[in-house]
């Protein structure tokens, strides 16, 4: 398996990830990336900022990610917590596998590999926020040494759960 940045040729394939994600999220009663976000051109607006990434294996899309070192605004005010630092951060936004390939532990790999991203830019916390009804991407945080650090609420006015690595 390996990573790479993606290209405009790889939006039709995300856009499938995406889709399956949206579904997903739909089935399970979770108001997460409903009324069409992410769209096209959010992703393409990843690759533009050369922050989307995807999974390859054998040539073929398995997930898809963003990791960035913008600074979030949404992430100044926290609620009911405090992040565990102030320094630089990466941010993950965006993770989503391919359906056909869940259960395989791909969401990790990701995880590493941000680290790692990470790490080449001196940076050593990872950032993320995701819904409060996310239980999945909740448990994959915890089991990869994230922790919960409080609410935060985006521009729109969306509720999320905040987590932070060190590392």
């Amino acid at each position: 398996m390996e990573f790479r940045k993606s290209v405009k040729s790889d939006i039709p394939k995300i856009m499938v990830i995406i889709k399956q994600a949206q579904a997903y999220f739909k089935e399970q009663n979770i108001d997460q990336w409903q009324n069409g976000y992410p769209n096209e051109e959010v992703i393409n607006n990843d690759i533009e900022k050369e922050e989307s990434y995807v999974m390859i294996k054998d040539n073929e899309i398995l997930a898809t990610t963003v990791i960035s070192f913008d600074k979030e605004s949404s992430y100044k005010n926290i609620i009911d917590g405090k992040w565990l630092t102030n320094e630089d951060y990466g941010v993950i936004h965006r993770v989503a596998v391919d359906s056909n390939y869940k259960g395989l532990g791909l969401s990790h790999k990701i995880i590493k590999y941000t680290e790692k991203v990470c790490l080449e830019h001196g940076i050593h916390s990872i950032k993320v926020d995701t819904h409060e009804e996310n239980i999945p991407m909740q448990s994959l945080l915890k089991k990869n040494g994230f922790e919960y650090c409080g609410l935060i609420y985006l521009e729109d006015g969306g509720k999320r759960v905040a987590f932070e690595k060190n590392f």
